[in-house]
C-alpha cells in the first residue's frame, strides 16, 4: 500500500471501531491483506489476535513488532468525514494509527527483494483493559511463534510529528485498582444519632488516603493514589446505608504497588473501625510496570534516529500500557511517536475531539522497517 492507501484503510479503520476483545472485523481485514502478500498468519490467538510472519531468514525465529487494534466505549465529538459511524465506539487513542503502521510496515518489507530476515507482526485485542497481551501469552503465543524480543510504540499528541521518545529502564507505570465498600445503618436525615453515617467514614477515607504518596512513598519514587468515584445509596432526606469508592493507583515497582496496598488497608480498617461501620476492600494490578531492556532499547533508538529525531531520556510517564506483559517474557522495547500539537492532533488522548495524525504513519512505518532490518 502507498501511503494513500494507508491513510484511506485507517480512516475506514476509525469509521469502523470494535472494542474489548471482539474485534472480528477489524482482525480478519489485517489478516486478509497480509496474507494476500505472502505472509503466514496465525489467526485468533488469544481471541481475536493475530500474528503474521515474514520468514525471510533461515528460520522463523525473530523479533515481534506489535500493534493494538481496538477502539474505545465513548462517544466521538468531532465532525470528520470519517468519524466513527457506531455510536458509543471510537479510536480515541490511536489505535487505529497503529494498526495501519505496522501494516504499511509488514507489507512495505514484504515487497523488498533486498530484505532477508524474519519478523513477526503482532496485532492484539483489548489493550485498553489490559487483557490483550495476558491473553495471547495465555493462549501459547510463546509457544506458537519463535520470538526474540518484542517492540512496540504508542503516538502521543503535543509532541511534534517526526519526533519519538523512549528511555531505558523503567518508562511506563503500573495501574493498581481498589473498590472499598462500607456498610452503615442507615435512617432519617433528621436523625442521625440514630444511623451509622458511611458517608462520613468514606470522607474521612478519602481524605486520608491522599497521605499515602506524601508520607508512606519515598519521594523519589512517582506515585498517585486517585479516587475515581464515591457512590451511595442516600437520597435527599435518607441517610446511606451504604458507600462504595473506587480507585486507581499508579506507580514503577513493585514495592511502591505493595506500599500502597498496605497503608490503604490500614487507613480504612481503622477509620471504618472508629465510626462503627464494616468493610470490605478489594485491590488488583490491571497493568505491570513496562520497563524497557537496554540493549532493545538502544537497538530502538538508533533506528528511530534514522528516520526522525529521538530522546532517549524521555523520562517515565504515568500512564500503562500492557505491553508490559509480552516484557515478562522476552527482553524489548517501547517508544512514543509524535502526534502532533495542533487541532483534533494535540487533543489528549481519550479525549472525545481527538483524531489520528495521518501525517504519522509514514515516521512510524519509516521507523518499524529500520528496526527489521537491523534486527
Amino acid at each position: 500500500m502507498e501511503l494513500d492507501e494507508l491513510r484511506t484503510f485507517r480512516r475506514h479503520l476509525h469509521a469502523n471501531p470494535e472494542v474489548g476483545m471482539d474485534l472480528p472485523q477489524t482482525s480478519e481485514r489485517i489478516a486478509a491483506i497480509l496474507e494476500a502478500a505472502g505472509l503466514e498468519v496465525l489467526r485468533g490467538l488469544g481471541g481475536c489476535g493475530l500474528v503474521a510472519t515474514l520468514a525471510r531468514g533461515p528460520n522463523k525465529t525473530g523479533i515481534a513488532i506489535r500493534a493494538d487494534m481496538d477502539a474505545l466505549p465513548i462517544q466521538e465529538e468531532t465532525n470528520l468525514t470519517y468519524r466513527s459511524t457506531t455510536a458509543g465506539r471510537f479510536h480515541g487513542c490511536g489505535h487505529d494509527g497503529h494498526s495501519t503502521i505496522l501494516l504499511g510496515a509488514a507489507l512495505r518489507l514484504a515487497n523488498d527483494p533486498t530484505f532477508g530476515k524474519t519478523v513477526h507482526f503482532l496485532f492484539q485485542p483489548d489493550e485498553e483493559n489490559g487483557t490483550g497481551a495476558k491473553a495471547m501469552l495465555a493462549d501459547g503465543l510463546l509457544e506458537r511463534v519463535a520470538i526474540t524480543e518484542f517492540y512496540g510504540l504508542h503516538n502521543l499528541p503535543g509532541m511534534k510529528v517526526g519526533e519519538f521518545a523512549t528511555q531505558a529502564g523503567p518508562f511506563c507505570a503500573f495501574e493498581d485498582n481498589f473498590e472499598i465498600r462500607i456498610t452503615g445503618r442507615g435512617g432519617h436525615a433528621s436523625m442521625p444519632e440514630r444511623a451509622i453515617d458511611p458517608i462520613v467514614a468514606g470522607a474521612a477515607i478519602v481524605t486520608e488516603l491522599q497521605t499515602i504518596v506524601s508520607r508512606s512513598v519515598p519521594p523519589a519514587e512517582h506515585a498517585v493514589v486517585s479516587i475515581t468515584d464515591f457512590e451511595t445509596d442516600g437520597s435527599r432526606n435518607i441517610l446511606a446505608s451504604n458507600v462504595v469508592i473506587t480507585g486507581d493507583c499508579r506507580g514503577f515497582n513493585q514495592q511502591t504497588s505493595e506500599t500502597i496496598e498496605t497503608r490503604m488497608r490500614q487507613i480504612v480498617e481503622g477509620i471504618c473501625k472508629a465510626h462503627g461501620t464494616d468493610f470490605s476492600l478489594t485491590y488488583s494490578t490491571s497493568f505491570h510496570p513496562l520497563v524497557n531492556d537496554r540493549v532493545a532499547t538502544e537497538k530502538l533508538v538508533t533506528s528511530a534516529r534514522n528516520v526522525g529525531q529521538v530522546d532517549d531520556a524521555y523520562g517515565r510517564v504515568g500512564f500503562s500500557e500492557d505491553f508490559a506483559a509480552y516484557l515478562d517474557h522476552r527482553p524489548g522495547a517501547f517508544i512514543l511517536m509524535g502526534n502532533g500539537t495542533d487541532g483534533a492532533n494535540g487533543k489528549p488522548l481519550h479525549n472525545p475531539g481527538y483524531d489520528f495524525n495521518d501525517d504519522a504513519i509514514e515516521h512510524g512505518v519509516n521507523l518499524w522497517c529500520a528496526l527489521a532490518k537491523a534486527s
